[in-house]
């Protein structure tokens, strides 16, 4: 699989220092990619962050020996390492409750293993856009925006589903997350998140009286792209903090 090049690009920031140039409106979707990737840096550096100041909750949890006679215990302790892991995203509320949630509608089992966490988050943002994809299709008669819209919807979908792929192992010898594999992941998520922020875009430019219901049903998907991002920028250190090398 040949890497990818890093796209950056989520969310809008507002830049202060264009309140003071004058207005030009021949530049506004100039401005977007900029506004896009200086967004982007900033969940970078915020997950970094976090990752370190979660680094001994990370540690704590996984050297906690867990309980030889209760599975309640086990259970615990598991919770306790999903919450730990996602507390270096921006939405560490949504990051824990999706990820329980769908590991007890899945054949994962007990979850100690910021790697599974890290695959299990992917396969969560998968499932809840499919799900978004599906309310574009049955509003197909929106118009053209909302055909670009669910074209760029099925596009993040693609994307996400290249990075589980991607971190399937086939043979002993083989490692789900090499180097390589994190640069592709990096861009292939970020890319993912662009596609949904561009839906939007979109719909705004050309006035869609669905623009809100359309944010507001996108919202934990966008949610969800954003926590895989955060648990994969801070991968290194919670391996390290569990004491666990890329495998």
């Amino acid at each position: 699989m040949d890497s990818i090049n890093f796209i950056k690009g989520y969310g809008k920031v507002q830049d202060l220092e264009l309140q003071h140039q004058s207005p030009n409106p021949n530049t506004n979707t100039q401005k977007k990619p900029f506004v896009t990737a200086v967004s982007i840096l900033a969940i970078l550096f915020l997950s970094l962050t976090l990752g370190a100041m979660f680094g001994v909750l990370v540690h704590m949890a996984a050297s906690d020996p867990p309980s030889s006679s209760s599975s309640n215990s086990a259970v615990h302790d598991t919770d306790s390492v999903i919450k730990a892991v996602c507390n270096v995203t921006r939405h560490p509320d949504s990051c824990f409750s999706s990820i329980t949630s769908f590991s007890l509608c899945s054949s994962s089992r007990k979850l100690t293993d910021p790697e599974a966490i890290f695959k299990l988050s992917l396969r969560v943002s998968i499932a809840e856009l499919s799900n978004f994809k599906k309310t574009m299709i049955s509003n197909s008669n929106q118009g053209a925006a909302f055909a670009d819209c669910r074209s760029q919807i099925e596009d993040a979908v693609s994307r996400l589903n290249d990075s589980v792929v991607a971190m399937e192992v086939c043979s002993g010898g083989e490692k789900a997350l090499t180097e390589t594999k994190i640069s592709d992941l990096r861009t292939w998520i970020s890319a993912a998140m662009t596609d949904q922020e561009t839906c939007l875009d979109g719909l705004e430019e050309t006035g869609s009286t669905a623009l809100d219901e359309v944010k507001t049903k996108m919202k934990k998907s966008q949610e969800y792209t954003s926590n895989c991002l955060a648990i994969l920028a801070n991968i290194h250190t919670l391996l390290r903090n569990f004491n666990m090398p890329l495998h």
